[in-house]
């Protein structure tokens, strides 16, 4: 399995390095990654993640569909935000579902690490959501997602995909750099 966890790993980097680039080519390698890490991680009963493998590949279908339908005229995809009241409703969504999926996990799988792998996976699911949507606020939960996934694949002694996760930190700070200063040149200093 370890050349399938390189490889994977190698193919989402190239996905989320084109994401932050705002270039809709990160979609077909974001799809190619995750469709490999769906083995890895159920191997490593890492169930919610590789669950969260399967609405990857069709969110990133729908991201693909939806990016090339709203660049702005240079060609780059138009970066957006969320209203405060949307930013609240979907913490308070995320906080719910980490909880009930946690629970699930937790009473009817023999899953490793249930309820961190599950605010894991609800929190991708919702970083993965808003980046479709072209929302900057999506790099702010890439950044908690990787915060945790961080020690979760350490410990469950995964290198290849602990090592892309801190890289993934970095690319999400840079990702939130860049779309937040080209929102707020679209937009005026005042957006955020």
């Amino acid at each position: 399995m370890p050349a399938i966890e390189l490889l994977a790993a190698a193919l989402g980097a190239v996905c989320v390095a084109l994401a932050v680039r705002r270039s809709v080519w990160n979609y077909p390698f974001g799809i190619a990654s995750v469709a490999l890490y769906f083995a890895v991680f159920g191997r490593a009963k890492l169930y919610s993640d590789a669950l969260l493998q399967l609405f990857f590949i069709v969110v990133n279908a729908g991201g693909w569909w939806a990016w090339t339908r709203n660049r702005a005229g240079a060609g780059e995809v138009i970066v957006e935000a969320m209203s405060t009241r949307d930013r609240w409703r979907w913490a308070l969504g995320c906080a719910v579902a980490i909880v009930a999926w946690g629970a699930l996990m937790h009473h009817y799988t023999d899953a490793s690490y249930p309820w961190p792998d599950a605010g894991v996976a609800i929190t991708s699911v919702a970083a993965q959501w808003l980046m479709a949507r072209r929302k900057w606020e999506n790099w702010l939960l890439w950044i908690a997602v990787d915060l945790a996934s961080i020690p979760l694949y350490a410990l469950k002694q995964l290198g290849a995909t602990t090592l892309l996760y801190l890289l993934y930190l970095a690319m999400a700070v840079w990702g939130l750099v860049d779309w937040t200063r080209v929102y707020r040149r679209a937009s005026g200093p005042a957006a955020l």
